[in-house]
């Protein structure tokens, strides 16, 4: 059978990959410390569970609005009004089925075949399948060392052509933990108004920031920047509902109403009561948010203290999310290796820790290691670590 060209090309997630090969080692009743999850460890909280529960038996199990209940949409127009200083109406407000659901619509939408969407490096893994998915063109921009792994307004004016539709903004980083400030933003911006181009702003980490840094959204710093951004956010980080499935975007009316409709004739809407947990999510207590971050800041400190004692490596310092990125350059020389993949295999072949190489991620030197794990596990994964490179 002939699949379709469009699926041809995808590259399999390195993430689930890895994972999958963790699971299969332990159920063969291996010890192996998984450093993959792209998920809090933490439970749902109680009271966002008891409002979905509750809906259910209030009878909110029928079809919703492809664009999502209203009372949801109400809540994240309060929210960005007042994390983000963004005001939004309803019709520019549309709730998925996960943020990586409204990502995938807004590609679909905006991109025709040839199209070219600017995507900086190193990246979330699935930005460049969506883009691909859509017939369009990605077009990687290297963050450098000396930036932080972000890219300048000069590496962004020099790759903007007349096929430029969007350039995808991901602030804090997955995998690098990376936050663009007020300043680089504003120059971003600029560029993007001068060049009449979109921009994607993944703030899906927001919540999730440590040391006292300030969270921007680009969307807030002028008219036009509020315009021209379509901002992608969720409850699934923040507040330990990755399986509920439930994002947002927020942006120019005429392309939340394609969204929607791509939505109704593919997904119809998000999960009934699921959006009501959501709800619950948004105006409930927020003090579970606040320990999680300060749990997720004390693991980051003990690990990259850690690391940072293994020679041969070099660890990221994240201000954001929940991962740290580690160059592996010189290990991977040292022990003869073709890549990170091939070294990240043999990390859990032999030392039984399993994280994912950063190929996926546009880094092939590079691996990620999230810290979405007990401190007791991380520090034994840590040991192995340091035993593997210096075996």
């Amino acid at each position: 059978m002939q699949l379709a060209n469009r699926v041809m090309g995808l590259t399999p997630s390195s993430t689930l990959a890895i994972n999958a090969k963790a699971k299969e080692l332990r159920s063969k009743g291996m010890d192996v410390v998984g450093l993959g999850a792209g998920e809090p460890d933490f439970n749902t909280p109680d009271h966002i569970i008891d409002a979905a529960i509750q809906a259910m038996k209030n009878g909110q199990t029928k079809y919703t609005a492809a664009s999502g209940i209203p009372e949801l949409k109400e809540a994240i127009i309060e929210k960005f009004a007042k994390d983000n200083g963004l005001h939004y109406h309803s019709n520019q407000i549309m709730v998925a089925l996960g943020a990586k659901h409204a990502l995938y619509n807004f590609f679909q939408v905006v991109c025709d075949p040839g199209d070219e969407v600017i995507i900086p490096a190193p990246y979330w893994v699935s930005y460049p399948e969506q883009v691909k998915l859509a017939e369009a063109i990605p077009v990687y921009l290297e963050g450098k060392e000396e930036n932080q792994y972000k890219i300048t307004p000069e590496q962004l004016e020099s790759a903007i052509t007349s096929k430029t539709k969007a350039l995808i903004i991901n602030s804090p980083s997955n995998p690098t933990g990376t936050i663009y400030s007020r300043d680089e933003l504003i120059a971003i911006a600029e560029i993007c108004k001068r060049h009449d181009i979109l921009i994607v702003s993944d703030e899906i980490y927001e919540k999730l920031i440590y040391d006292g840094i300030e969270h921007v959204s680009i969307a807030s710093l002028s008219e036009d920047a509020f315009k021209r951004t379509l901002v992608i956010n969720g409850v699934s980080k923040p507040y330990a509902m990755t399986g509920w499935r439930i994002g947002y975007a927020a942006g120019d009316a005429t392309i939340i109403k394609a969204m929607t409709n791509l939505a109704s004739h593919s997904t119809s809407n998000p999960v009934t009561f699921a959006q009501y947990g959501a709800l619950e999510a948004l105006v409930g207590p927020q003090s579970e948010l606040v320990e999680m971050r300060n749990v997720f800041e004390k693991r980051r400190n003990k690990v990259l203290e850690l690391l940072e004692e293994i020679p041969s490596i070099k660890p990221i310092k994240p201000l954001g999310a929940f991962y740290i990125f580690v160059d592996v350059t010189k290990s991977i020389q040292e022990k003869k290796f073709a890549n990170a993949d091939d070294w990240a295999n043999a990390l859990l072949e032999e030392a039984k820790v399993a994280v994912v190489p950063g190929s996926g991620f546009g880094a092939p030197n590079f691996i990620r290691l999230s810290y979405a794990t007990s401190l007791e596990q991380l520090t034994v994964a840590v040991k192995r670590i340091k035993e593997f490179v210096m075996s």
